[in-house]
């Protein structure tokens, strides 16, 4: 288990390579991807309401046997 001190060294040296402006951009997209990711999975949760997305059974039924005569038809 790394010690205060070598912690200490590690978090000097990653901030004297990539400086204060790249550590707070990656800080930014790190906390931006959070967001969408729970974002995105509390859509998910949530049942959709959207009725266009089904189909009602009778208009089904009724262009099943649409289809059906047209083939008998062209027999």
């Amino acid at each position: 288990m790394p010690g205060w001190t070598q912690i200490l060294i590690v978090v000097v040296l990653v901030f004297l390579l990539f400086g204060r402006g790249k550590i707070a951009d990656v800080m930014g997209d790190f906390a931006k991807g959070i967001k969408s990711f729970k974002k995105g999975m509390a859509e998910d949760e949530v049942p959709s309401n959207d009725d266009s997305k089904t189909i009602d059974h009778d208009t089904a039924t009724q262009k099943v046997k649409q289809a059906e005569s047209v083939s008998e038809t062209t027999k």
